[in-house]
């Protein structure tokens, strides 16, 4: 079987495609690598690349005092290493094989160029990262939980209706494209932000969505700060990110169309979100067009950042507790 019927099998490349599967086969490499050995080491600056995994299981863990602590376990059809591909940052944590394993690797270095040259390409890879990169991250928000499974389980019920409706505010748009114009985005991508965004002004505390309740938008702070909070059983609000002006948030619940996987409210004063309805990001993201490449490599980069600070906050808790609570897969 070639390399891009290969891909092609791989629900993470299904988007692709026929043309962009060929292109992109060329410029992998089929990489082996025995039972028990690493394949990344936490902390190498030295490689960004991302890897496919065809055969076999892979282990991503920290060491810690208390022996090796799993981050995640993934096998056939997953895809690990693509943080450090779309944001260039140092490797977080070990990758070790924990059975023979046959990998598809993508070198920056080989893939880069074409991807700055096509634009579908890059649209189509892109989307795989966030995809790969959102999913882990709502099965890391799912851990925090679960790591605190001998408490009971919190039944907090969602907000009645789902998102609450803004408050009343008008914001120029000169303001709203200065935003945007901030993150290099094209013309065509500020005008359609600036224009379709609805802006939203907040109280302190004042919540923007609940854990649970349905996505219909992605957001985007433009005054004061948001924070990204997690309701532990046994433990309490656990903040897992604290936002500033132009990062985004809500857009997982866009791409795998799931629940919010955490609580968005006002940090420590007032705030002025921009909502950005789901058709407005579809528009602009669909994979079928050429689209915001830019737009996605930024939400590429903004799900690594928060990945890695959720993972350090669950192997810091393993350390407060003396590696006596159980991992969780």
């Amino acid at each position: 079987m070639s390399i891009a019927d290969r891909l092609a099998s791989a629900p993470l490349f299904s988007h692709f495609q026929r043309p962009q599967l060929e292109e992109l086969a060329v410029l992998v490499e089929e990489r082996r690598v025995p039972r028990e050995s690493f394949v990344l080491r936490q902390g190498d600056n030295t490689s960004s690349d991302a890897f496919l995994i065809e055969g076999g299981g892979v282990r991503i863990q920290r060491s810690t005092p208390y022996g090796n602590f799993a981050l995640a376990v993934l096998s056939a059809g997953d895809l690990f290493g693509e943080a450090s591909f779309v944001d260039a940052a140092a490797r977080s944590g070990d990758a070790w094989a924990s059975s023979e394993s046959q990998l598809l690797t993508f070198e920056p270095a080989r893939l880069g160029p074409h991807l700055e040259d096509d634009p579908r390409l890059a649209t189509a890879f892109y989307w795989t990262c966030w995809r790969s990169l959102s999913a882990k991250l709502r099965r890391t928000n799912d851990k925090l939980t679960r790591f605190f499974a001998h408490t009971a389980a919190d039944k907090r019920p969602s907000a009645a209706g789902g998102e609450a409706p803004p408050s009343e505010i008008h914001v120029a748009l000169r303001t709203k494209r200065d935003l945007f114009s901030e993150q290099r985005l094209s013309s065509l991508e500020i005008n359609l932000l600036s224009t379709l965004s609805k802006e939203r002004q907040l109280r302190p505390g004042e919540l923007i969505f609940r854990e649970g309740d349905p996505g219909d938008a992605m957001y985007i702070v433009l005054e004061g700060r948001v924070r990204i909070s997690k309701h532990i059983p046994g433990a309490g609000e656990e903040a897992l990110a604290i936002l500033e002006r132009g990062d985004y948030f809500g857009e997982m619940a866009l791409i795998d169309r799931q629940p919010r996987s955490a609580e968005a409210k006002a940090h420590d004063g007032e705030a002025v979100v921009l909502a950005i309805p789901k058709m407005v990001v579809g528009q602009l993201l669909d994979m079928h067009k050429v689209s915001s490449v830019r737009l996605l490599r930024i939400l590429c980069g903004l799900v690594a950042e928060r990945l890695r600070e959720i993972d350090d906050k669950l192997v810091g808790w393993y350390i407060l507790a003396g590696g006596d609570v159980p991992e969780v897969r």
